[in-house]
């Protein structure tokens, strides 16, 4: 099928998708990252445990910590959860499709978004239920409140009832021509729904739909699509009243969602979600410089090249340490104090696929090639 001939949302996500991937392979020679040299387990960490799963590809797919447990989905449809302290399988599904995103889960529902556009949810015993979509979903589905929210390419914010799909209500929001094929933001605080349209956070009743108010964190600027692209990316973080999130290439910026409040923006080039603590927030640019911002006003604390080209994930926050996997397989822990390496451990060679995350005291990442790995303090 030729571009013409696809429906607008399509056209849109296929171009993004084009200048992304284009932007990324500039040049015929790419400069090699510098040598890390030995390493000095400064935080001494071991490895707890091991499991896998089939292979995430290129899907867009993020696990989801629901308590003790991680909920992980493959490319192939699988859908697995695991014990976190131990990495046992607690159970596994097949949806019998491809997977364009997910996992969204609760605990009793996930949900997944097949190739097809295809929302289905599955409790523990298979699919419950599916729903055909207006368009392709890059976002994971949030399972939050007996509901399912799903953001959509064609801007469509759409809730469903988990246990039986029906229906309850869709908001549609103009943006930019252009949408990133990867994770925005989409989450629950409290009796609110927070949704990332268009360098905006939005906050919605997630009862009816209605909008209560919204916080700018980038405004679309240049003279051409490209340039005016500023979708907020997931990973956000969240401590207490605060969300932070970074807008596509463009800032970084922190919300009171209390106060309904802007707090602050900083310019900042990245394509990945950020991390954060009570005090800090870090991100990784798209050029792999690691740096850190004042959680309370947004003034750069520091900032280290030392993995520069390595195309790191998202940041995680982790005690002492901000922890980020690259692009060969390596796991990095940096000092949160100066962003000095603290300790480096290995996994497969496929590459980080996703931002870490923490799950009963371990600390869990997944590769390309769908190795999951536990790791815990010395």
């Amino acid at each position: 099928m030729k571009p013409s001939s696809l429906p607008l949302w399509a056209r849109r996500s296929a171009l993004a998708l084009a200048v992304v991937a284009g932007l990324a392979a500039c040049g015929s020679k790419a400069p090699k990252p510098a040598d890390l040299g030995p390493n000095v387990p400064v935080l001494p960490v071991r490895q707890a445990w091991h499991s896998s799963i089939p292979a995430l590809k290129n899907a867009s797919i993020a696990p989801q910590v629901v308590g003790q447990n991680l909920v992980l989905a493959a490319a192939d449809g699988t859908v697995v959860s695991l014990d976190g302290a131990t990495g046992r399988e607690q159970w596994r599904s097949q949806v019998g499709k491809a997977l364009q995103t997910g996992v969204g889960s609760d605990g009793s529902h996930a949900a997944v978004v097949t190739v097809a556009n295809d929302l289905v949810v599955l409790g523990q015993g298979g699919t419950l239920w599916s729903k055909p979509l207006s368009a392709a979903s890059y976002t994971a589905p949030l399972v939050a409140g007996g509901r399912v929210f799903v953001l959509t390419a064609d801007r469509h914010l759409t809730a469903y009832d988990a246990q039986d799909g029906t229906q309850l209500w869709t908001l549609q929001r103009d943006g930019e021509p252009l949408v990133l094929r990867q994770q925005g933001v989409l989450a629950a605080h409290g009796n609110t729904l927070l949704a990332g349209l268009s360098g905006r956070l939005v906050a919605l009743n997630p009862d009816n739909g209605v909008v209560l108010w919204e916080a700018p964190l980038a405004t679309p600027r240049g003279t051409n699509d490209v340039e005016r692209l500023v979708d907020l990316v997931g990973p956000y973080a969240r401590n207490n009243d605060v969300v932070c999130a970074r807008a596509f290439q463009a800032s970084v910026g922190c919300v009171d969602v209390g106060q309904a409040r802007l707090m602050w923006t900083a310019q900042a080039k990245g394509s990945v979600g950020i991390g954060s603590n009570s005090e800090q927030v870090f991100g990784a640019e798209s050029n792999g410089t690691v740096q850190a911002w004042s959680r309370r006003d947004g003034a750069k604390q520091w900032s280290t090249e030392r993995l520069q080209l390595r195309q790191l994930t998202a940041p995680l926050a982790l005690g002492r340490s901000v922890v980020v996997g690259d692009s060969t397989g390596l796991v990095h822990l940096l000092s949160k104090d100066d962003g000095s390496p603290l300790n480096r451990l290995s996994t497969d060679s496929s590459g980080i696929a996703v931002a870490p995350v923490v799950v009963a005291d371990t600390l869990v990442v997944v590769t390309r090639n769908g190795g999951v790995y536990g790791f815990r303090p010395d």
